[in-house]
């Protein structure tokens, strides 16, 4: 038999059990509260870093630093440029979310972001984000080279002082220019092997840069009023369907031919993965772009998540291009 808790001169006594043993519910109790604000807080700073975009970290950039020592697999730096990467990109996001939390707060795909629910303070998101720029620059610095850390802090503010501050509220080209961010991958994984640029990670950066835009407008017209609410000018919130799959089609020829500018550099494996990805590619975005046109249902959703297997296919293929290092197109002349 349980005895409860009673009231003496002194305030609550403990629970104690029929053996005269203090009850240990109460202390399992709070023991598992704890807990769960340990975990959920925790879980608030890693969603703060966006952890889903940092696969876009990994494509870009294990394939360029192959590429960048054709043959060689340098593991133990491209592990700790990884490392780097990913808590420069881990900073940027988190940064951003900083500046972004009063209209996260407005939109329904963003109002379980840590900020946006209170889950984390703005201060403390801002230290956290400063955090991990300043680890992630020593660990590029002391792990690879200066060069490779200097541009991921290039990264960091660009992302959040020209794309989050000021061109993401005021123009419908925010993610024509500021998706130069997310293309920067491209060139610290080339500076990291080879400690300085050249033409190959300029094309890829240009890979990158030109399918941006179509990825994005994909993924806005489905959540457009979200941005409209939010006063966001996305293109699909101030364009009719028409100009923004047209743009899109555009912009995805863009994305295709510079992945045929780097065929010299690479071998028959590339040329082949390039062309037919791209041809795919093509096809499905000119059909959305007819459909469009024709007024029939469109799911731009869908747009979205193939631009996402297109990329990767062409930056996996030319991984394995660079691994098998077969000759490459321009030594045939």
């Amino acid at each position: 038999m349980q005895i409860g808790v009673r009231v003496s001169g002194h305030g609550f006594a403990p629970t104690r059990s029929s053996s005269g043993e203090p009850d240990q519910s109460s202390e399992a109790t709070e023991h598992s509260g704890v807990l769960r604000r340990v975990r959920s807080t925790f879980a608030a700073y890693v969603a703060l870093t966006k952890p889903r975009v940092i696969e876009l970290l990994l494509v870009a950039t294990i394939p360029v630093m192959l590429l960048a020592d054709r043959g060689v697999i340098h593991l133990g730096l491209i592990v700790v440029t990884l490392i780097g990467g990913w808590l420069g990109a881990a900073s940027a996001n988190s940064l951003n979310m900083v500046v972004d939390a009063d209209i996260d707060q407005k939109m329904k795909r963003t109002e379980r972001r840590p900020l946006a629910r209170d889950a984390v303070s703005r201060r403390n998101a801002l230290i956290f984000g400063l955090v991990l720029a300043v680890v992630s620059f020593l660990v590029l610095w002391l792990g690879a080279n200066l060069l490779s850390a200097i541009l991921v802090m290039i990264t960091i503010a660009f992302y959040v002082g020209v794309y989050t501050m000021i061109l993401k509220r005021r123009t419908w080209q925010n993610v024509v220019w500021g998706g130069a961010a997310g293309c920067m991958p491209t060139l610290v994984g080339w500076a990291a092997v080879r400690g300085s640029l050249s033409w190959e990670p300029i094309v890829l950066f240009l890979v990158i840069f030109f399918w941006t835009p179509p990825h994005t407008w994909a993924l806005a017209m489905r959540y457009k009023e979200d941005y409209r609410a939010a006063g966001v000018p996305m293109l699909p919130v101030i364009a009719s369907e028409a100009r923004v799959t047209r743009l899109i089609m555009i912009y995805t020829w863009l994305t295709v031919l510079c992945t045929f500018a780097l065929i010299p550099a690479a071998s028959w494996i590339y040329l082949a993965v390039a062309v037919v990805a791209g041809a795919w590619f093509l096809v499905v975005v000119h059909k959305l772009y007819r459909d469009t046109l024709r007024g029939a249902p469109v799911t731009p959703l869908k747009i979205f998540l193939k631009s996402n297997e297109y990329l990767a296919i062409v930056f996996c293929g030319l991984a394995v291009d660079s691994v098998v290092n077969l000759p490459t197109i321009l030594s045939y002349f």
